[in-house]
């Protein structure tokens, strides 16, 4: 686990799925134990802020929860895994798996309502939720590394070279799950190699996007909340551009979901980084991600979906953005939204 991976996209198609079905069951835990943890629209975001209780003790009866720890490549940042597996019979083709990033954040936001409309849905998936080995909500500089895609060949990608943070890491990381994590969790629980989702909010929801524009084979439905388009003056649209292709025997669903209420004011005297963020976000103007969603409805191979949440800025979309991704996980695959034959127009979620 020290040694550094090779990239999966060096693996065929086949390895790079079954590597991704071993690992992604470790992250499961994280997500189903998360206890509610309601955000108001206008509440500051405390990345340090300790975690609360979870939700896992009141889904036990649901699901079994585990956690698995892992190092990077490098050493430089420690995970914490929570595996939550559903109770019960196992369908015939597999558990569906959801993948979601911040997982102490998550784990400390869901709450059972949330897994309740997820088994509504369909099957119950397999959570896999990835956070940092502490138990804060984030870690700031390890997901601005971890991740955000990188930019250049020749040199580091900074999140933010003023302070010297470092982004442009996640390609490894996706390496981390594909190589290790995936393969831990596929060791223990029996998957449905169609039903593979991968959640992000944010940087998060980044990930999600570069996920599948350049490592399409990874996961089978992508959620991105509220993803951070203005990074790097656009880079993830660029990607959007020059995508690799969608397999075209695997049909593939991408969740795009937007809070387009207006960021609360920092205050009378924000500082400097408060004023830098808005003015990156300002970068991307009203309705990038609703335009972004028609641009990749036009993709062959590709179902795209859009919700809105009009009343939610950005810090509270990420609970919000949690029970649709989870129905989007546990959803069958006959399900009509999952159709890329009506590639050519998004449709739009209330």
């Amino acid at each position: 686990m020290t040694r550094h991976p090779r990239h999966a996209t060096d693996l065929p198609r086949s390895a790079q799925r079954r590597n991704l079905l071993t690992g992604i069951g470790a992250a499961a835990m994280l997500a189903a134990c998360a206890a509610p943890r309601p955000t108001a629209p206008g509440a500051r975001f405390d990345p340090g802020r300790p975690m609360g209780p979870t939700v896992w003790d009141a889904v036990s009866n649901r699901y079994a929860v585990d956690q698995l720890p892992f190092v990077s490549a490098d050493g430089a940042r420690r995970y914490r895994v929570w595996l939550a597996t559903p109770r019960g019979a196992v369908p015939a083709s597999g558990h569906p798996l959801i993948c979601m990033t911040d997982g102490n954040a998550v784990a400390d936001s869901l709450t059972s309502s949330d897994l309740e409309a997820a088994a509504r849905a369909g099957d119950l998936p397999v959570i896999v939720a990835i956070g940092p080995d502490s138990d804060t909500r984030f870690d700031v500089a390890a997901r601005a590394f971890d991740y955000t895609p990188p930019v250049r060949q020749d040199g580091p990608t900074f999140e933010d070279e003023t302070r010297g943070r470092l982004g442009g890491g996640a390609d490894l990381f996706l390496d981390l799950i594909a190589r290790h994590i995936m393969p831990a969790v596929a060791s223990r629980v029996p998957l449905d190699a169609r039903r593979l989702t991968l959640w992000g909010h944010s940087y998060g929801g980044l990930l999600v996007l570069h996920t599948l524009f350049r490592h399409p084979t990874l996961f089978t439905r992508y959620a991105a909340a509220d993803p951070s388009l203005w990074w790097h003056q656009g880079f993830i649209l660029q990607e959007a551009e020059a995508a690799l292709p969608l397999p075209a025997g695997q049909d593939t669903t991408l969740l795009l979901m937007a809070g387009t209420a207006p960021q609360p004011a920092h205050g009378p005297n924000p500082t400097a980084a408060a004023r830098q963020a808005r003015a990156l976000r300002a970068a991307v103007p009203p309705g990038g991600a609703r335009r972004l969603a028609e641009r990749l409805a036009q993709r062959a191979h590709l179902a795209v979906l859009y919700r809105e949440f009009p009343s939610l800025s950005h810090g509270p979309m990420l609970p919000a953005s949690l029970r649709p991704a989870l129905e989007l996980a546990a959803r069958g695959i006959a399900h009509p939204d999952n159709d890329p034959a009506k590639a050519g127009r998004v449709k739009v979620l209330d």
